[in-house]
């Protein structure tokens, strides 16, 4: 039977929309390529344990006292060779994506604190990442970290959205697809898709 124009426009509007649905579905999808398919998604976002380490200043503060932004929250040591290695891929981070949306936190393992992590910044001209310790170690026990390196990625409501362990190029074009997709899902500070991709209603993490 010949197809009258009607019935054609018709079947290619159908066609648009079934191909403007997959695109929406892969959108909801994190970008994992590259080194990031190292990094494990979790089926829903948990919120971190309380645990307390030392900022800048000094004073003990936790991961809450940071919610509003998107976090990538790195665990490293002086004494961690494939931690010294990322670190200027971190600091470069930082200098070209930090803002008020986004930071990355980088927590020292160091059990001399901020004695050995301040000039380990210093020497190495990691001028864009501020000092973080956690000498003695609850954060890192309260997260169940399994090695160092580890880097977490919270949402700007200071909920774990995933983890990767060991060493990664995290200003590289993979680790930025995967942060500008975290990005582009907040909204005023506040998950825009949860993981099934439904419209969050601010119900608490």
């Amino acid at each position: 039977m010949r197809k009258t124009p009607v019935a054609i426009a018709l079947a290619l509007a159908a066609a648009l929309l079934l191909s403007m649905g997959a695109l929406q579905t892969q959108a909801e999808e994190p970008p994992l390529a590259g080194q990031m398919t190292k990094f494990r998604w979790l089926e829903e976002p948990t919120t971190p344990p309380v645990s307390v380490f030392q900022g800048p200043d000094g004073k003990a503060m936790t991961l809450a006292d940071l919610k509003g932004k998107v976090l990538l929250v790195n665990f490293w040591a002086t004494w961690c060779a494939p931690c010294v290695a990322e670190m200027p891929e971190l600091n470069r981070l930082q200098k070209e994506a930090g803002s008020d949306r986004f930071q990355v936190l980088a927590i020292s393992q160091d059990r001399e604190g901020a004695g050995v992590a301040r000039p380990f910044l210093e020497q190495h001209g990691l001028d864009a990442l501020a000092l973080y310790t956690d000498p003695s170690l609850g954060l890192g026990r309260a997260l169940k970290l399994k090695g160092l390196p580890t880097t977490l990625i919270l949402d700007a409501q200071g909920r774990e959205l995933g983890r990767l362990v060991g060493m990664a190029d995290w200003a590289g074009k993979d680790a930025r697809a995967l942060i500008d997709w975290v990005l582009a899902q907040q909204r005023d500070g506040l998950p825009k898709l949860d993981r099934a991709g439904a419209e969050e209603t601010g119900r608490p993490g």
